[in-house]
């Protein structure tokens, strides 16, 4: 593969070159891996783009929001690209990968990109390599990248180590809503989103904004925040009012966060924090590539099965195999 030419293409927002790429990232084989750091080198960090986290439980209208948002902003000339993550069955690891069917206005869009990828298991709402893919999502020149979590609960966290804003959707008339998202997700999120704002559930949603609204007040302040944020809307993704407050908000913010330091910073802690994941992530795959440290893993994980190993000095056995083993003997 010439990666050079490769570039060359999604510099140029060649999305058929864009798709290879992100396929290679996606890859796990050993030399894809290294053709997809050897491609981002190359293509580098230059462009940025407005990274925004999506999150929001089963049914609450994420994929109809992301395409009413997506035809707001391509229809003010904007580029749209949609990172939509699937979660991957348990048992078959398999996905449905059906985002862009449910997104079929936006799919025809010129001005729009949509990608489904499967979680593979991976905690966080996340894929693995999602945040490689939004890095050639930049470089292919788009101006704002959304990207969707798979929405299965209170894990929904790790998104917002790649995004600039995370937005958290929620639905009216779900019983106590306070009780639907945890504290945790309610403190990382920056706005909250209302949705189905329109028709009979349309007074349920005002007081559902509102009670969200007295929850925000009561989290402690963020040190990245203006004062009126975090904040809770309402939106309706079916007759796409409220989007344009929305956006004007996120604007707000964005520039606010620049003028402030706050954007350059949180970039520079998100990379380092994807540099220890990938660290952690290369030692358990050296784990299971190491054939006698492999043997060694089958034999204790037996033993933690039945008993008559803890786990965590099964652990530790492990990792201390694992650094004897890379570590050279010093020469007498």
């Amino acid at each position: 593969m010439d990666l050079h030419a490769l570039a060359d293409d999604i510099r140029a927002g060649n999305r058929r070159a864009l798709a290879r790429a992100i396929t290679l990232v996606e890859s796990s084989r050993d030399d894809h891996r290294a053709q997809a750091s050897e491609l981002l080198t190359i293509l580098g960090t230059q462009r940025q783009a407005l990274r925004v986290g999506l999150s929001g439980t089963p049914g609450v209208g994420k994929s109809t929001f992301i395409e009413s948002f997506g035809l707001m902003l391509t229809g003010q000339g904007l580029r749209v690209a949609v990172l939509a993550v699937d979660p991957s069955s348990a048992r078959s690891g398999g996905s449905i990968l059906g985002d862009k069917t449910r997104m079929e206005r936006l799919s025809r869009d010129p001005n729009a990109f949509i990608r489904p990828s499967p979680s593979q298991s991976q905690l966080g709402g996340v894929a693995r390599r999602s945040r490689e893919a939004v890095a050639l999502c930049e470089a292919a020149g788009f101006d704002v990248v959304l990207i969707e979590t798979v929405g299965v609960g209170q894990s929904e966290t790790q998104v917002s180590e790649m995004s600039d804003l995370f937005l958290l959707l929620l639905a009216p008339a779900g019983g106590d809503e306070l009780q639907g998202v945890k504290r945790g997700i309610m403190e990382i999120a920056d706005m909250i989103l209302v949705n189905k704002a329109d028709g009979e559930l349309k007074s349920q949603a005002t007081r559902t904004c509102a009670d969200y609204a007295g929850a925000l007040r009561l989290l402690r302040k963020r040190a990245q925040d203006p004062d009126d944020f975090p904040k809770a809307l309402t939106v309706s993704a079916y007759e796409g009012a409220g989007l344009d407050a929305s956006w004007d908000e996120i604007n707000t913010l964005v520039a606010w966060r620049k003028a402030n330091g706050i954007w350059d910073t949180r970039r520079s802690e998100q990379a380092r924090y994807w540099f220890h994941e990938e660290v952690r992530m290369g030692l358990l795959s050296r784990l299971g590539k190491a054939g006698d440290l492999h043997d060694r893993m089958a034999q204790l994980e037996h033993e933690v099965s039945k008993g008559h190993q803890a786990p965590a000095d099964a652990a530790r056995q492990v990792i201390d195999a694992l650094f004897a083993k890379e570590t050279p003997k010093e020469t007498p």
